[in-house]
């Protein structure tokens, strides 16, 4: 079954919102963020400074970013993996359906003082673009196929950049990939 037939479409105000029944639960982070919190007595500040311990003064990911996800449809990539990484979890393992979402080959790589953890436009792109050939597609062809994106939005991966939330996830599941596999450890 493709991942259209399991989506629907729904109007907030004047914006269209793409919800599909298998994405990525944003909300479902705020609430594994906040559990986690409240288990260790921490502030949202403490949290976003735990959160942001190996990034530099350069763009800290704000408490009220993180607190804003019990609320937002969509997220920045590499901000989210930072906190999936606070969080011990897999990005598998906050979308439904995904068997043995916490096993190996999905965790996430560890960095170290000084490194982050960023999604590697780049390579996901080019798997993308291999499978669209493979398969005989157009990327509007695939874009109707992963669902709830545009062919602007796989074909801007090629110059790398970043990516966010739930997109990113219906692109390395509609390839069948662990979404680690598109990460990568980097410098500030």
């Amino acid at each position: 079954m493709s991942t259209a037939s399991r989506c629907s479409s729904t109007t907030h105000g004047e914006r269209r919102t793409f919800v599909a029944s298998s994405d990525f639960d944003l909300r479902a982070v705020f609430h594994a963020i906040e559990a986690k919190r409240r288990a260790r007595d921490l502030t949202w500040a403490a949290v976003a400074r735990e959160v942001n311990r190996n990034r530099t003064f350069m763009r800290p990911i704000a408490a009220s970013t993180i607190t804003g996800l019990r609320t937002k449809v969509a997220g920045e990539g590499d901000g989210i993996l930072q906190m999936l990484l606070w969080l011990g979890r897999t990005p598998e393992s906050f979308v439904p359906g995904v068997p043995d979402a916490d096993a190996e080959h999905f965790r996430l790589a560890a960095v170290d003082p000084g490194q982050i953890l960023r999604w590697n436009t780049r390579a996901l792109h080019r798997a993308l673009n291999d499978e669209r050939l493979a398969r005989g597609l157009t990327w509007l062809q695939m874009a109707d196929r992963i669902g709830g994106c545009t062919p602007n939005m796989l074909t801007r991966m090629a110059g790398g950049g970043r990516t966010g939330f739930p997109h990113v996830m219906r692109y390395v599941r509609w390839l069948g990939r662990p979404a680690t596999t598109f990460t990568r450890v980097a410098k500030w």
